[in-house]
């Protein structure tokens, strides 16, 4: 699923390419495309069809366009979910064979596709969340702010992470603490400060909860500036382009590969219905745990 830099290099895309355009024409072609639009497709459309896309915003892996002319305080919000892709297109360019929803415009140029082979994603027209500054969709208002947020709050965090009585990766991925870090992330950044996947929360000193958090915050600005992490077809920008940071993936992914501090080769170890990739030597499996 794609992460935080690979959702904020399609927000880029969007803020370039469609905000300040207005919506000419609307076509669901699967309705399971927008089923989080509680009146159904036909509301949806009509609902986006006159108004005009304002700039690209995000919170964690959503991704929403304001919405002027249909009222106050409604967006476009949007999920890629697992294969979701939103493609800016010259109209003569054929139709992809997941084409699942497509915004024409007034000015004629390029529409905005919404391209996703196994319709996890979605899209909507919903309210702000109320006496919200930002507009921020009322059903993304729970989300944390991510790390690459000005708002984040990183004292806020590290006393929040270490209260809790869990694990450190399950903390990481949990979006109501920090939002946009997924399973690839959670890895690289861990491997970055040393610390093992199992790692209760409670034991991490503020210093090493802070190390982690520069960790994360450090590894999605460097997969940001290569366009995120691609391992298949299925995450591109909005020009259909891939991103190139699986090349520099330190831990995810590359089992039985030598770790690139120690020598040691890295180990994948079954977790929630997923992997985690670490260091056994590096990130050294807790005391009183058996993970790894």
């Amino acid at each position: 699923m794609p992460e935080l830099p690979e959702v904020e290099v399609v927000r880029r895309g969007l803020a370039n390419w469609v905000a300040g355009r207005t919506v000419s024409d609307v076509q669901v072609l699967h309705p399971r495309a927008v089923r989080r639009q509680p009146a159904g497709a036909a509301d949806f459309a009509a609902r986006l069809t006159g108004t005009t896309l304002g700039a690209a915003q995000r919170r964690g892996k959503y991704l929403w366009l304001p919405l002027a002319g249909t009222g106050s305080g409604f967006s476009l919000i949007g999920h890629l979910g697992m294969s979701g892709q939103l493609l800016v297109q010259d109209p003569s360019v054929p139709d992809e064979t997941h084409l699942r929803v497509r915004l024409r415009f007034s000015d004629g140029g390029r529409e905005l596709r919404f391209v996703d082979q196994r319709t996890f994603g979605g899209l909507a027209v919903e309210e702000a969340e109320e006496g919200d500054p930002e507009g921020t969709p009322v059903s993304i208002a729970h989300i944390a702010r991510d790390p690459l947020d000005p708002r984040f709050d990183d004292d806020a965090f590290t006393a929040a992470l270490r209260a809790k009585r869990t694990t450190v990766k399950r903390a990481l991925l949990d979006q109501t603490l920090i939002s946009g870090v997924g399973n690839i992330y959670a890895d690289e950044a861990l491997w970055r400060s040393k610390l093992h996947y199992d790692r209760p929360t409670a034991t991490l000193t503020r210093p090493q909860a802070a190390v982690l958090l520069a960790s994360a915050r450090d590894v999605m600005t460097a997969a940001l500036a290569v366009g995120g992490t691609s391992f298949d077809s299925l995450y591109v920008n909005v020009n259909g382009e891939s991103g190139y940071f699986s090349r520099d993936l330190d831990a995810y992914g590359r089992e039985h590969e030598p770790c690139r501090r120690c020598g040691t080769a890295i180990r994948r170890a079954a977790w929630m219905n997923r992997s985690s990739y670490f260091c056994p030597r590096c990130q050294r499996v807790p005391r009183g745990r058996s993970g790894g």
